[in-house]
């Protein structure tokens, strides 16, 4: 059967008219997590917010844009959540900040399908309208909630924010400096930020750093932004190849692969925290030492894995990733001899998970956190200038040490 060139020419025709005539196929918003959180359920023994309560947030995020939409959440709450208004603007510049106060003419409404509230039923998440606002990269944005006075049993909530979430009375929303705030050091009820990003190549994208206290932030220094996520995203961000690219820090200290215990375990929370954000391509898995720490704790050995079980853990991971074209880039447990929870054994263990991220063919590729950050003389504890003194997790400079490790061209395939 011959082609003809006539026919060829109609078909083309006739689906250019069809997507002329679906806006929506035809220029679908490509959207790009640029900040995130990974909550953990918290029983609200205080009975916060049992009266109306504004909330304000700040968060840094990693890639700009102009514009943006806010993630909201519950998934961990068992009653329903009512939010009577929100809000997204830039923080005043002073240091320190006693008022959470926000610079003027930034505040900009957050609306849900148009509504200026809404109510997120247990295990759920909100996301908001799109706005216009013109965020810069590597900027702090704060996040106002005005929450109706409601009894809240279990909040969903992140407990190390390395910045300070401000609560007032009432609906102070709209305030450029509040009220006789109170000060806090956790996030409640937000998830997070995304932004527009064009569709142009190389498309932006989100890499999910994905793991417990030592990605989390543990003993990084309080509104410095030197998590190793952080000082990735600024390397990212200065290197012309890369610059397209955001991260998002989805620790939780305390976290482990297989059991549950500060947050729920790895393989549970993993379609809400890696899955779930826009716009991811990559993904680094730093997770296991908890899991090891305490089967393995001299003083109280709970929970027993083995290595094997520990590595087809995170084989799960990195397959459930793979099935949504994602990218896993395998990191190595960092040291933790002298450690509370550290012995012989565990090491042992440590050893054989690092040894399988080093060799095996199911991740993507390697960073050599361990080879990083430990002791050259004595490769099982951190080097001098790593230790943040606890000898589990590292301090600034050990962060950035870590930062400094990753080869930013596994971001360029």
């Amino acid at each position: 059967m011959r082609f003809s060139p006539h026919a060829f020419r109609l078909t083309v025709l006739a689906a250019t008219l069809s997507l002329a005539s679906h806006p929506a196929l035809a220029q679908t918003p490509h959207w790009v997590a640029t900040w995130g959180t990974a909550p953990v359920a918290r029983a609200n023994d205080h009975k916060a917010f049992n009266l109306p309560t504004t909330l304000r947030q700040v968060v840094h995020v990693s890639l700009g844009g102009s514009t943006l939409r806010v993630v909201l959440t519950n998934e961990l709450g068992v009653s329903s959540l009512v939010i009577d208004e929100a809000a997204a603007a830039l923080p005043a510049a002073t240091t320190p900040n006693p008022t959470g106060a926000i610079q003027p003419g930034t505040s900009v409404p957050l609306t849900f399908n148009g509504h200026t509230g809404i109510t997120i039923p247990p295990g759920t998440i909100a996301v908001s309208d799109p706005i216009p606002f013109n965020l810069a990269p590597l900027s702090d944005l704060t996040i106002s909630l005005a929450l109706a006075g409601q009894a809240i049993p279990t909040l969903t909530q992140h407990d190390l924010t390395l910045k300070t979430t401000y609560i007032a009375d009432g609906n102070q929303v709209p305030a450029t400096t509040l009220t006789n705030p109170a000060t806090t050091a956790v996030w409640d009820f937000i998830k997070g930020v995304e932004v527009q990003a064009p569709q142009s190549a190389p498309q932006s994208a989100t890499i999910v750093a994905f793991g417990d206290s030592i990605t989390d932030g543990w003993h990084a220094t309080d509104g410095t932004n030197n998590t190793w996520p952080d000082l990735l995203a600024d390397r990212l961000l200065a290197n012309p190849a890369t610059h397209n690219l955001a991260v998002i820090n989805e620790g939780i200290s305390g976290n482990r692969v297989l059991h549950d215990g500060w947050g729920p375990n790895a393989l549970a929370r993993f379609d809400s925290d890696v899955l779930a954000p826009s716009g991811v391509k990559y993904l680094i898995l730093l997770e296991s030492i908890n899991d090891i720490g305490n089967a393995y704790s001299p003083s109280n050995p709970h929970d027993i894995v083995t290595a094997d079980d520990l590595i087809t853990g995170l084989a799960q991971l990195a397959t459930r990733a793979h099935a949504h074209g994602i990218k896993v880039f395998g990191a190595t447990l960092t040291p933790y001899m002298g450690a509370k929870y550290a012995s012989p054994a565990g090491e042992t263990v440590r050893n054989a998970v690092n040894q399988w991220i080093r060799t095996t063919s199911q991740l993507d590729g390697v960073i050599d956190f361990d080879k990083a950050t430990r002791d050259p003389a004595n490769p099982s504890i951190f080097s001098p200038t790593a230790d943040s003194g606890d000898h589990l997790h590292p301090g600034d400079a050990g962060f950035h040490q870590m930062a400094n490790a990753i080869d930013l061209t596994l971001f360029t395939k």
